[in-house]
């Protein structure tokens, strides 16, 4: 099953997403289905462990061909909005694949020898698809782009195994984790240790910096997350071409590491890092008027225009 969030008429909607990337809203579905599906407040409540998850994938198994033909909208067409409106914590991971590693002249470790290196990303970062990418003109010259596999938390969970890790998943998203490669505050500035790290993190943060969507792909339809294809594109020239089968640390060690250090809530999201490819390694980086886009089978295209602040 997979679903989104859309705006239509000023009202936030809900929907199931056909594999040919046509949307019946839920109520329709529900109705199509003779299914009595309470009020939705969040597209979290439809996914598996939500207050109406189960009932959203009874609906989703009624629906025919003909139900998308007479009720449906193409993806493309709506006002797409991020899966969540709001998550309580956004982590990413960093060189969580080997060969990104290694194109940004690095030393990939096995991970015998070594942890995940998470850092967060603040709300103002979110960003619908379709909607665009700011270049910040506080420091324009080096934006780049990075594909990742989203993990959307459904079960509070604190402590848990990588056996029992992927039981706390509700879906998951494609996340493009913009960068700033070049950032460096106050230029003239007197050289401290960790100097390097903060222009990195802060290089991070700029607004609109954090595209999610379109879909999500149900936890119940991905039973193996470490088997996805994922691709980056701008302008239709494929730049990331590469398989969340290639992570360093896979999604269920993920959600052990951090769930070890903090509790992790239904709405978390965490972006589990990207493979090689990006533009820093290449010399090349995004201009306002370029168009980004990010995919992941079985979840679908993030789409996003770029322009300048």
């Amino acid at each position: 099953m997979r679903l989104c969030r859309y705006l239509r008429n000023d009202l936030i909607r809900f929907g199931i997403v056909s594999d040919q990337d046509s949307v019946i809203p839920i109520d329709d579905a529900a109705r199509s289905s003779r299914v009595d599906l309470p009020h939705v407040d969040s597209l979290l409540d439809l996914l598996p462990r939500g207050a109406s998850g189960e009932l959203a994938e009874e609906i989703a198994s009624k629906l025919t061909s003909d139900s998308f033909a007479e009720l449906g909208e193409p993806l493309g067409s709506l006002r797409l909005l991020t899966p969540l409106a709001s998550p309580r914590k956004l982590f990413l991971l960093a060189g969580n694949y080997a060969k990104h590693v290694i194109e940004r002249g690095g030393q990939a470790e096995e991970r015998q020898r070594t942890f995940p290196y998470v850092f967060m990303k603040p709300p103002s970062t979110l960003t619908n698809p379709g909607d665009p990418i700011h270049i910040p003109r506080i420091s324009p010259d080096e934006i780049d782009w990075e594909v990742e596999l989203g993990v959307i938390i459904g079960k509070r969970c604190r402590h848990v195994t990588e056996d029992e890790a992927l039981s706390a998943v509700a879906g998951y998203t494609v996340v493009n984790d913009i960068s700033d490669r070049a950032f460096r505050p106050n230029p003239g500035r007197a050289k401290r240790e960790r100097d390097a790290f903060f222009d990195w993190l802060h290089g991070k943060w700029h607004d609109t910096f954090c595209p999610i969507g379109p879909t999500v792909l149900s936890a119940e339809a991905c039973p193996d997350p470490q088997s996805l294809k994922l691709k980056l594109r701008v302008n239709g020239t494929i730049e990331q071409d590469g398989s969340t089968a290639e992570m360093v640390f896979p999604v269920a060690a993920i959600i052990a590491f951090l769930s070890s250090m903090t509790t992790l809530e239904p709405g978390d999201i965490i972006s589990t890092g990207t493979p090689d490819g990006v533009g820093k390694a290449k010399g090349k980086f995004l201009r306002a008027g370029d168009v980004v886009e990010a995919e992941i089978e079985k979840i679908g295209i993030l789409r996003n225009p770029v322009i300048a602040e």
